[in-house]
């Protein structure tokens, strides 16, 4: 049976591969599985690999893998710019020829950058005054959908933790001073509108001025933590933020992101849930695997956790001072066999699909395009009267108002989809 393509209708993809520091080494990153799948090449033992991504962004762009020579080696931003139709009317109208999502796999194998992604506006400004360090002028929601245990900080804690963690940590009270630890400590929560507006105003010189402290004042904050952390550990169980503490400064010793760790949310998704940031919200991605979604972009604004550029004024401007748990998603059953997780943003969906030896799925035609990536196992897939195989590691593009059949036949298969959000074909 065929693995070729059907010209106008599916295209086989390779994906490009990003060997940030922070990616998991060698075999035991899924990136790194996927890849030699995806393209033939070998894993090197000592490498990281961090990222897989499927798209059109310059800084990583999909390659066509097609059985017609004028297309072999096309990237598929140039392919897509040469058969703008394949994006569907909607989306033309919209983005022009362009296509709005990126998807990714990560292996985490220790803490990404605290940052933040900039709102459109900001995105634009940026690009301007430094297009080198922040490449495109779009803005960068995104989802992350756990493939295995993964661990995160997303947005600042409430009010009341972060109360508790200035009365528990005096390093902190030491680099923010005790008039801006002072004017969070006297907010009473009575009120919740006025509340909300003292709380952003206070927050906002607490988190500045933490993120601001000189390099020595910081280390010398940090020393004194992790000794006192010691030393309380021979005494009682350290909290779990605690725990993280000591190991983000494993990693990133003398870092002021080790600190300002306790002032955001630690989340923990298992396997099949999802996690959304919006723009201009503080996260960092601490461990594990995932699949990832966002708007087509590569801007990142970071303060902490890094040895990258970092840009402590704009961050601390952008970001929103909201506050609470994010919200977390389990996801929508379409059918025994598809999850679908729909984010409030327009550019993206994913789906996952898990279907047992034997069994199929259909994913009905849509309005726009959608990249299908096969994380595991191996099957077919069936288009009007053409069949071909998919085995894992294999990504494919499909244009708009195309039906696609999957079926499983040796073993289970599991595949994920990413596409425009239905909810923007729907108007809602």
């Amino acid at each position: 049976m065929a693995k070729a393509n059907v010209d106008q209708k599916l295209k086989r993809l390779r994906a490009w591969v990003q060997n940030y520091e922070w990616g998991r080494s060698g075999a035991e990153a899924e990136v790194a599985r996927l890849m030699a799948l995806n393209s033939g090449a070998e894993i090197e033992a000592d490498k990281p690999y961090a990222e897989l991504w499927m798209g059109t962004h310059e800084s990583g762009p999909s390659i066509l893998v097609d059985d017609d020579e004028h297309n072999v080696g096309l990237e598929l931003k140039e392919w897509i710019h040469i058969n703008p139709n394949v994006l569907g009317v909607q989306l033309l109208e919209k983005w022009g020829s362009h296509l709005p999502f990126l998807l990714k796999v990560l292996s985490v194998g220790k803490a990404l950058s605290i940052q933040a992604h900039p709102d459109k506006e900001l995105a634009k400004a940026l690009h301007k005054m430094k297009p080198n360090v922040y490449k495109d002028d779009n803005h960068k929601p995104e989802m992350a959908l756990a493939i295995t245990p993964f661990a995160a900080l997303s947005g600042f804690i409430s009010l009341q933790e972060l109360k508790q963690v200035l009365e528990d940590t005096p390093e902190i009270v030491e680099l923010v001073g005790i008039p801006s630890a002072k004017q969070v400590m006297d907010i009473e929560e009575l009120d919740c509108a006025a509340t909300a507006d003292r709380v952003k105003p206070a927050l906002r010189s607490v988190f500045t001025q933490l993120m601001s402290a000189s390099k020595e004042m910081t280390t010398k904050a940090i020393s004194k933590l992790k000794t006192r952390l010691v030393l309380e550990s021979e005494l009682r169980s350290l909290r779990e933020k605690e725990e993280l503490v000591l190991e983000l400064e494993k990693q990133y010793p003398g870092d002021i992101g080790v600190l300002s760790a306790l002032l955001l949310n630690y989340v923990k998704l298992k396997a099949g849930e999802a996690l959304y940031v919006a723009a201009n919200e503080p996260h960092a991605y601490l461990s594990g695997d995932c699949i990832e979604c966002m708007a087509t972009s590569d801007n990142v604004v970071r303060a902490g956790l890094t040895p990258k550029h970092r840009d402590v004024q704009t961050l601390c401007s952008m970001l929103t001072y909201n506050q609470g748990y994010p919200e977390i998603l389990s996801g929508l059953p379409l059918s025994p066999y598809i999850t679908r997780y729909l984010p409030p943003f327009d550019e993206f969906e994913v789906d996952c699909c898990v279907l047992p030896k034997g069994s199929s799925a259909v994913f009905p035609a849509v309005p726009g395009p959608s990249i299908f990536l096969a994380f595991a196992g191996e099957g077919t897939l069936k288009i009007g009267s053409w069949e071909g195989l998919v085995t894992e590691g294999d990504v494919i593009f499909e244009p708009a108002n195309t039906e696609i059949n999957f079926t499983a036949t040796a073993r289970e298969l599991q595949i994920y989809r990413a596409g425009i959000n239905s909810r923007f074909f729907h108007g809602l």
